[in-house]
């Protein structure tokens, strides 16, 4: 599956089990904006000056060991290594 980013707006729609903008389901968007949240949460408890330093290195370092899973898991990658938010 790949992911599509809601356009927000007039795109996104609450209604029945999938946004019409983005097509995902309505329980992967509230997991991701509560992880998000949990993400923006740290960052503002630990009152760092550089957030979008903090959460480009927390992007890609998710990116990394999701893709160190996948092949220990498959023995195939996917994608290619780029650097997230930079």
């Amino acid at each position: 599956m790949k992911f599509n980013p809601c356009r927000g707006g007039d795109y996104c729609t609450r209604e029945g089990s999938h946004c019409e903008g983005c097509g995902r389901s309505q329980e992967e968007i509230a997991a991701t904006s509560e992880l998000v949240g949990a993400v923006m949460k740290f960052a503002l408890d630990m009152d760092y000056d550089n957030i979008e330093e903090f959460t480009a290195f927390v992007g890609d370092k998710a990116a990394k060991k999701a893709r160190k899973s996948l092949v220990e898991q498959t023995g195939v990658g996917i994608g290619v290594s780029l650097p997230i938010g930079r």
